[in-house]
């Protein structure tokens, strides 16, 4: 069993809100029988406090978090890192992002 870089935008009222619907998603689109590589592997997530920014920097910022081996992010057993995104709808919400079993 490997891991896998995931990256998945999330909306919802709350960060963990957000964060069930996006494990829910990924469950439905990816089965529910593990080692899926998507946040469906994640228990939790774990806010960084970080200036809300677009996607496309949010993903560069996550991208630099495990490329750099980020201990808070750097586990495929640990919690998904959350960032704080506009939308590309203009709506606000999290990047979860990590290293899931695959």
């Amino acid at each position: 069993m490997g891991a896998i870089d995931f990256y998945t935008i999330a909306t919802g009222d709350s960060l963990q809100d957000a964060f069930e619907r996006a494990r829910e998603d990924a469950a439905d689109e990816h089965g529910r029988g593990g080692h899926s590589g998507t946040v469906r592997e994640k228990d939790s997530a774990m806010l960084f406090d970080e200036p809300r920014r677009p996607e496309v920097e949010a993903v560069e910022r996550a991208r630099a978090l495990l490329h750099g081996r980020d201990l808070r992010v750097d586990d495929k057993r640990g919690p998904a890192g959350a960032l704080p995104v506009t939308t590309g709808d203009s709506r606000d919400g999290w990047l979860l992002f990590g290293v899931s079993a695959y």
